[in-house]
């Protein structure tokens, strides 16, 4: 699929430039034809619930085969949070290296079980640079959402092992577009949210665990999902899956359906061609903001998030906004995502409104 065959799936962007997929993207037409599918179902009562409930466990397979993994090494699970939580809670205590500035939801889920040492982390090397053999995991995230920051995921795989530590990798800043080699990271532990580069409903994601740590993974809220299928509903002990799944939400019905939809359009993707397209718009931007004055906010490889400094974001923003730019100012900077929809005629409208 090109990527106008692919801008044309997105009726919002028929008025408007959408820079903004790192805060949400716009829906695509098939995800809101299979929510509107199930609505009409609930509200004429022809619905089967059943067939609702199954879409995660479907969701599931279609994620496993994009990441290139085993279903069974797969949790489907609400949040970000949630998966990171599961985790946390699933390790013995110990010492846990987290960025000093990552977000929220893959940081307080170990500040609330274990010992942090918060890294100033300006690149690669400062999460390298504190890791030693009393360190238990490394939590990052590939891309980060206030800076655009890219890390080296293989380095950090690598420094990990020679100091004994586990590697819990973040995605939802940049699975769906980034080119992700799962093989080459071999992550202990990876989680993404869906809603943003993957164009799920809010409320769907993934936590996905190296086959020999699948074992250890403890479900935080035990539940009827929590069992082997056929699931049952009354009675009976606690006997928890031996796969991933044991650690299931109960899913909230339309977001996963939405999401087999969504999962469904993006594996007719290639990867590697949209990792192409994605990074060379958000490098065209970050050029010509340079030429215009304008400073990147950080350094090291490029992603598809570019975020400029500058003293005027507010302004900025309100200047974006009547030109039907969708984009965000964060307090001392301004932040473009370029998604496959995403064209030269959006870097250009960018560009024209930080001209002035």
């Amino acid at each position: 699929m090109t990527p106008d065959e692919f801008r044309a799936l997105f009726p919002a962007l028929a008025d408007q430039v959408w820079l903004d997929t790192p805060g949400a993207p716009p829906g695509a037409a098939p995800v809101v034809a299979a929510l509107r599918e199930a609505l009409d179902g609930w509200s004429s009562g022809t619905f089967d619930w059943l067939e609702w409930d199954g879409a995660s466990a479907r969701a599931r397979t279609l994620f496993a085969d994009c990441l290139g993994v085993s279903s069974a090494t797969v949790a489907a699970v609400s949040s970000l949070a949630e998966a990171a939580a599961t985790v946390a809670n699933s390790l013995p205590r110990g010492k846990v290296v987290v960025a000093e500035e990552e977000f929220r939801s893959n940081r307080y889920p170990w500040l609330a079980r274990h010992d942090v040492v918060s890294v100033p982390a300006r690149g690669v090397e400062d999460l390298i640079a504190a890791l030693d053999p009393e360190v238990a995991l490394l939590a990052v995230s590939e891309v980060t959402s206030r800076e655009g920051q890219r890390f080296d995921l293989a380095a950090l795989r690598a420094a990990t092992d020679e100091v004994g530590a586990r590697l819990f990798v973040n995605l939802t800043q940049s699975l769906g577009a980034l080119h992700f080699d799962y093989a080459a990271v071999r992550p202990d532990y990876l989680a993404v949210h869906g809603y943003k580069w993957l164009l799920c409903p809010r409320g769907t994601a993934w936590l996905v665990a190296r086959p020999d740590r699948v074992a250890e993974l403890t479900p935080l809220a035990p539940g009827w999902k929590s069992a082997s299928p056929p699931h049952g509903y009354f009675g009976g002990p606690l006997e928890l899956a031996a796969e991933a799944s044991r650690c299931d939400a109960s899913p909230a019905w339309f977001s996963w359906v939405g999401a087999c939809a969504a999962l469904t359009l993006l594996s007719s993707l290639d990867t590697a061609a949209v990792d192409r397209h994605v990074v060379g718009l958000a490098g065209t931007l970050l050029d010509e903001a340079r030429a215009l004055g304008y400073r990147r906010v950080t350094d090291g490889p490029l992603s598809q998030i570019a975020v400029v400094a500058t003293d005027r974001a507010p302004e900025l923003a309100a200047e974006l906004t009547k030109a039907r730019v969708r984009a965000t100012a964060l307090g001392d900077r301004v932040r473009f995502g370029f998604h496959y929809f995403n064209t030269e005629e959006d870097v250009a409208a960018a560009v024209r409104v930080l001209a002035g």
